[in-house]
This record gives C-alpha cells, structure tokens and sequence, in this order.
C-alpha cells in the first residue's frame, strides 16, 4: 500500500482513520505504530505528540466508530416516532457499523470502557444516556429501563459477534488477518447422520432474517413489560 501524501498536517483525527482503514483491511494483529508510520509517510515517533500509545490509540479507534452513529441520518439520538422506532433505528445503526468494520467489531466489544456498567456496543456514555432517556421519557420505571438496557445490549452483542464470525473474524480481537478459511461446506462425514441431512439448511446465511425477527421479538417483549408494569422480562 502505498503511504498517504506526508505533506499533509499529521492530526489525531488523521492518524485514527489512518489506523480504522489499516485494520478494515489488514485485520488487527497487523497493525504497529511502524506500519502505520508507513501507511502515513511519517516515523512511528511522530504520532505520540498526538497518540502516546498503540493502546491510545485502540481507545481512539474504538470512540470514533462508534461515533459513526451520529453521523447516520437514519439514527437518532432521541426518539422522534416512539422508543420502538428509536430502539430499532438504533440497532440497525450497530449492525451496520459491525458490518463496515467486521475486523474492528471485536475491539469495540473488548476494549474497557469508561465505567463498569457501561455495556457494549453502546460504548458512549452519551448513548447510553441517550437510550435509558428515551425509556424514562416513555413510561419506562427506572428498574424497567436498566433492564432493557441489560436485554439490548445483550441481544446486541451476541448477534453481531456471531454475525462477524460468520464472515471470518476471531471474535476474541486478535484474529488472523487473512480470516477464516472459505465458506465451503465442511465435511462431516457419516459419523452424524442428522448433519448430513440438513447441512444444506445450517449453511443458509439467515443472519439478515434472524436479526430482524429477534430485535421484534425483543421490542415486543419490552413493550409487553411496560404495559404489564413487570420489573423483568
């Protein structure tokens, strides 16, 4: 690859979307303050008057994806048609940030975050904020809220986990580079009989479907909770 025009001012911002586009195309494990002094046409030295460390540095990655969400128009940070279409919007906006950063996804799940109860991939204090307000502002008690929040992101995380590993990402954030090896049907032989018979059916890639229906079900059972006045799902 060849180096950026050196030329240019070296800024934080310069050097995070540097890093964000090394790893979306070279996975994790690749990426040294070398190779990224590289990919900039600079010495790894110059980054830490902006970046003090790679560590740094994952940090910055990892808030400035998320922040992509404020930069979707079709996410809002405050529901404007109901807690229903702002939990839905919200959700898509995640996946589709999961989806234009598979390789990054994992790093958002697994860096700390700025205090214990922060979950991701909601990783901005300001979401969250942004997602317990809209509950609290639409009849939700302060118990229902934080369980919602708990279901969400859970259903969140587990999804688009799953869903980068369907495409060849290690979900543990350290994964090969060169991904998984090709989507060919695995061969299982004649030891599991019930594989054999429906291996034409596991290897269907349902995650669009299965996302929709389980984000459905999880906002109907939200809604059934608020109606009912439950402290649980």
């Amino acid at each position: 690859m060849q180096s950026l025009d050196a030329r240019e001012p070296l800024t934080r911002e310069r050097i995070v979307t540097a890093a964000i586009d090394f790893i979306d195309t070279h996975g994790l494990p690749a990426l040294t303050m070398r190779r990224l002094g590289q990919r900039l046409g600079v010495e790894a030295m110059a980054f830490y008057r902006h970046i003090p460390s790679r560590e740094d540095l994952l940090d910055a990655v990892v808030e400035h994806v998320v922040d992509e969400l404020y930069a979707d128009e079709d996410v809002y940070l405050e529901p404007r048609h109901g807690w229903q279409d702002y939990l839905n919007r919200l959700a898509h906006g995640v996946r589709r940030i999961a989806l234009a950063h598979p390789a990054l996804f994992p790093l958002v799940v697994t860096r700390p975050p700025d205090a214990p109860w922060v979950r991701p991939p909601l990783r901005s204090l300001k979401w969250v904020a942004s997602f317990l307000e809209a509950l609290l502002t639409h009849g939700f008690t302060r118990e229902q809220a934080v369980v919602a929040y708990r279901a969400y992101t859970s259903f969140l995380l587990g999804h688009l986990l799953l869903e980068v590993a369907q495409r060849g990402v290690a979900i543990n954030a350290v994964d090969d580079p060169d991904g998984a090896p090709d989507g060919d049907q695995a061969d299982v032989g004649t030891e599991f009989p019930v594989l054999v018979d429906l291996q034409d059916l596991l290897s269907l890639d349902e995650t669009v479907t299965e996302f929709e229906e389980s984000l459905e079900s999880l906002i109907a059972r939200l809604g059934t909770m608020l109606t009912t006045h439950a402290g649980h799902l």
